[in-house]
């Protein structure tokens, strides 16, 4: 387990966008891989998007958020990012931040923060 602390969700109109934050309380260069997780209200939650450390910082997005997000790290800060652009209404729910590793070619998360709102209205 690590810690780990989202901010930056809040309230804003369709086209707008967001950063989210993830303040990791552990060196973050020692991880093999992180992921964004977003839960809709009254949905499952989905995985957003993922970097993989051990490839030079390899990225991949779902394909509903692909082209508009862009999940990155600061290893000086050991901060995880999600930059959030043209937001759409069903871009709203609780997103949270991961630490975790791939397995078989599939995302495996071992820690998550406590999640930060994000609502989009049209």
């Amino acid at each position: 387990q690590v810690q780990l602390v989202e901010s930056g969700g809040g309230q804003v109109q369709a086209g707008e966008s967001l950063r989210l934050s993830c303040a990791v309380g552990a060196n973050i260069f020692a991880f093999n891989a992180m992921a964004w997780y977003r839960q809709p209200p009254g949905k499952q939650r989905e995985l957003v998007a993922t970097i993989r450390f051990v490839y030079g910082a390899r990225t991949n997005y779902a394909e509903s958020v692909k082209g508009r997000f862009n999940i990155s790290r600061d290893g000086a800060k050991n901060t995880l990012y999600l930059q959030m652009n043209n937001l759409k209404p069903d871009d709203t729910g609780v997103y949270y931040c991961s630490r975790g590793r791939f397995i078989g070619g599939n995302y495996v998360s071992d820690s998550r923060g406590q999640g930060t709102q994000v609502t989009v209205s049209s």
